[in-house]
């Protein structure tokens, strides 16, 4: 009888590590596919944000190196450039005013010639 009950013990204790086991590869399957996952989608990131980087390089706006003098109407050469590359990239006048210390009159004549003879 002794002898049955070590059998029968024995037997359900391999029963329970046998599940764990089990349990354990499907545990170690389920990380590693998660791991593959995660490394795709950061490649995917990464080549996604390079795009983007270079897209952005290329759009920026090129500046001729300004004259140091000012205009004929006291506005300098450097804020005369920057409002008219702000209007070529779509800002409006009042967006402008907000970005420079000029009036939207001023801004309307320096869009209005071009920037030539204020």
């Amino acid at each position: 009888m002794d002898l049955s009950i070590i059998l029968m013990g024995a037997g359900i204790l391999v029963i329970i590590v046998s599940l764990f086991m089990s349990r354990s590869k499907t545990m170690d399957a389920d990380t590693e596919d998660i791991s593959v996952t995660l490394y795709k989608e950061t490649s995917q990131i990464k080549r996604r944000l390079k795009v983007i980087e270079e897209e952005l390089l290329l759009e920026q706006p090129t500046f001729k190196v300004p004259s140091s003098k000012p205009t004929t109407s006291g506005i300098h050469q450097i804020l005369v450039s920057q409002v008219l590359a702000l209007h070529k990239q779509g800002y409006t006048i009042s967006q402008i005013v907000e970005r420079s210390s000029l009036t939207p009159q001023q801004i309307e004549k320096i869009i209005a010639t071009g920037g030539k003879l204020l």
